[in-house]
Parts: structure tokens; C-alpha cells; sequence
């Protein structure tokens, strides 16, 4: 029995003949129900007449591909633009709570706590109402204070839970706090946070359809306009069976994107190991000077 094996028979007993069995009997029965699930809902598609030719038809125009191709483009530069603000935020936020200073870590605190709780719908229309903002601003803003909030929890969260020996080894080597977060927590807590992370950027992705509420021309608020179309004979199921996979392949390259920068992160020997390196005698610190 080679190693491999061992290792993976020790936390449990292989199956037998009989269990394989029922595990194939298993597998056998679920996939019945749901190919038959997936067959009523095609039934219904038909009978209701989904997929008749006049509902299709926008979508071999010109005109319609390009404002759903707008539309996915605007969708795409809100995400951009919030994903990139949320992250610093978060970031801001998070130092702001790990501070030695109480005022600064109350304010932070109050301040994430808040944006959190408030409903990202409430803030948006509440800038773009309230404070007359334009569309695009008051989606990118609503959706930063509130990804923003929470990224600050999972940053600081991430931060504290870094092995303490790492933090006491680093300032018995005489690094500062803020060399000791840079150099020392913060590369290993990204590390072990990537997925969260990257989980609550789908939220905001998924979160910027919220835009066509305040009639910002985004990918869903282009769908409305297509199947709302009473010359099309009001094409609302081919309008989402089209607009639906996009969103669900967006939210899978995020994944997958994710899952190659933690591998490659892993392949690094940069980054291999998340221990502090002893210093050789008369090394100098990051950002330290020999005198």
C-alpha cells in the first residue's frame, strides 16, 4: 500500500461491495430526478410557447446585440470601479480597527458596522435621490460602503487569526507594527482570505444589477428594455435564459481566477512557508537604515 493511500484510508474504511453498490444506486436515482426535473421545466418552456421564433427574433438584430453588449459593458465598469474602491476600503477600515488608537479604532468600527447593516438598495437610492448623484456614482458608491464594510471584517479577521508566534517572532526581530502587518500578516492572511475575498466580489457583481432601479444602463436594465418589447411578443424567459448564464459565467471565471492565484501563490517560492525567517547577524530590517 503506497503512502497516498494509507494517508487517505486512515481517516476512514473503504467501502465495500455492498456500499458501492448503493452509492451507484444512488448516483443512478439522482440523476433520474433530475433529468426529469430538467425535462418538466422544458415541457413548461414549450407549452407556453418559449421558444417560438417571434421570441427569439430581437436577438438576431443588430440594434439589440449592441445595447446588450453595452449594457454587459456597463455592468462590467460599475463592478470594476466598485471592486477596486471596496477593496481599498475595506483595507482602511480594517487598519482603522487593529489600531492602537481607541478613537480611531471606535470610529472604524462604527463606521463598518453601520455599512453593514444598512441595505445596499437603501444606500443607493439614497445618494441617488438624496444627494442627487448621477447613476453610475451612486451605484459604485452604495456598493463600495457596503462591500467595503465587509471586506474591513474579513481583513482584520484574516489579519488576527495569523499564528501569534508569527507576530512575536517579527518585533523580537525588532520590525515596527506596521512592518509587522505589511511584511509579516497581512501576505499570509490575503493568502488564507482569497476565497472570502473573491466570494463577496461576486456579491458585488451580482449586487450591480441593482442599477437599472436608478435607471443606470446596465446588463439587467438592457434585458428589461428587450423583454419588455411588445413587438417581440414580450420575450421575458428567452430574454433571462440569455442574460442568466452570462451572469453565472462571470461569477465562475471570478472563481476560477481565484483558485489560480491561490495555486500560483502556493508554487511561489516566494511565498512558500509562513514562518518569519530568522535574520542573519547585521541584516537589515524593511525599512530600517544601518546607523
Amino acid at each position: 500500500m503506497t503512502r497516498s493511500t494509507a494517508s487517505a484510508t486512515a481517516l476512514y474504511d473503504l467501502p465495500g461491495p455492498l456500499t458501492r453498490k448503493r452509492h451507484f444506486l444512488y448516483g443512478v436515482l439522482s440523476t433520474a430526478v433530475i433529468l426529469a426535473l430538467l425535462g418538466w421545466i422544458i415541457h413548461l418552456l414549450l407549452d407556453t410557447g418559449q421558444f417560438t421564433g417571434s421570441k427569439w427574433t430581437p436577438f438576431l438584430y443588430t440594434g439589440i446585440q449592441e445595447l446588450l453588449l453595452r449594457g454587459l459593458g456597463n455592468t462590467l465598469k460599475a463592478f470594476a470601479c466598485a471592486a477596486v474602491l471596496s477593496l481599498a476600503l475595506g483595507a482602511v477600515l480594517a487598519v482603522g480597527r487593529l489600531s492602537d488608537h481607541r478613537p480611531v479604532r471606535w470610529i472604524s468600527t462604527l463606521l463598518v458596522e453601520f455599512f453593514r447593516a444598512m441595505p445596499v438598495l437603501v444606500m443607493i437610492f439614497f445618494i441617488f435621490v438624496a444627494l442627487k448623484v448621477q447613476p453610475l456614482p451612486a451605484l459604485v458608491a452604495g456598493l463600495t460602503l457596503y462591500n467595503g464594510s465587509v471586506l474591513a471584517e474579513v481583513f482584520r479577521t484574516g489579519i488576527n487569526s495569523v499564528e501569534r508566534g508569527q507576530r512575536e517572532a517579527a518585533y523580537a526581530l525588532g520590525m515596527r507594527k506596521t512592518q509587522v502587518t505589511t511584511h509579516v500578516l497581512a501576505p499570509q492572511a490575503v493568502r488564507a482570505m482569497l476565497p472570502t475575498i473573491i466570494s463577496q466580489l461576486v456579491v458585488a457583481l451580482k449586487d450591480t444589477s441593482l442599477g437599472y432601479l436608478i435607471t443606470y444602463e446596465e446588463f439587467l436594465h438592457a434585458g428589461k428594455l428587450v423583454a419588455s418589447n411588445l413587438d417581440y411578443d414580450l420575450p421575458f424567459i428567452p430574454v433571462v435564459m440569455v442574460i442568466s448564464p452570462i451572469y453565472i459565467g462571470m461569477c465562475m471565471l471570478l472563481s476560477w481566477f481565484a483558485t489560480w492565484v491561490a495555486g500560483r501563490e502556493r508554487r511561489n517560492p516566494k511565498t512558500e512557508g509562513t514562518g518569519v525567517a530568522a535574520a542573519e547577524p547585521g541584516t537589515v530590517l524593511p525599512g530600517r537604515h544601518p546607523k
